[in-house]
């Protein structure tokens, strides 16, 4: 396994790794030679993956860089590794509870504390954060970010891109579309139609992305 970034969310993906004793994590790549990664060796920019994973094949990798906003970024630096011959599986904490009847996509990261819930679909990329709650039948598309604290109530959909902040609220049966920031600690109580920055209890569209 090789981590594809160096920074704080990296360090909390290796721990994961870690307690689940199923990867040898041969290093990180990122733009930045950051050092020992948690003792972890660097292996150079991205570019370097296609020599590890030559040597290494096939090479397992987890998107380890963490997403403030939308998850546009983290969707492009996946799309440039598409040449190279790596495995994205998802990585669960063995302190997360994923219950019977979910669907998790590749490259998903889920964190230490969260509940997922029966029918609920987590797409590819998406981050599920610590001590989240996704509750049963949500839809989370690809390369949605549910920050730490959140909760999403039955029946919601997140679109692709979307970010739910720190401890914010998603009633049950929502619609939320593709590439909404919805702030910390906010309370969605009515469908959002339209791609921005919302914030507030309930919450309000402030501008666009």
């Amino acid at each position: 396994m090789a981590l594809i970034g160096g920074g704080g969310h990296a360090r909390v993906v290796l721990g994961i790794l870690n307690k689940l004793n199923r990867y040898r994590v041969v290093g990180y790549t990122d733009e930045k030679n950051t050092g020992s990664l948690c003792g972890l060796s660097y292996l150079g920019k991205d570019e370097k993956l296609a020599a590890a994973a030559r040597e290494h094949d096939p090479l397992n990798a987890v998107l380890a860089v963490g997403q403030i906003g939308l998850g546009t970024q983290r969707w492009k630096l996946w799309s440039q590794l598409a040449g190279v011959r790596l495995l994205f599986p998802a990585v669960v904490s063995p302190d997360a509870i994923v219950n019977d009847g979910v669907t998790v996509g590749e490259a998903v990261v889920v964190m230490d504390g969260s509940v997922i819930n029966y029918g609920a679909t987590i797409g590819r990329g998406t981050i599920v954060n610590s001590n989240c709650t996704v509750e049963h039948d949500v839809s989370l598309a690809d390369w949605v970010h549910v920050a730490p604290g959140a909760t999403i109530c039955g029946g919601s959909s997140i679109g692709r891109f979307s970010m739910v902040g720190a401890g914010a609220t998603i009633i049950q049966g929502i619609t939320i579309a593709e590439a909404c920031v919805i702030g910390a600690g906010a309370t969605v109580v009515e469908d959002l139609t339209e791609a921005g920055v919302y914030a507030g209890c309930p919450a309000r569209r402030l501008r666009k992305v």
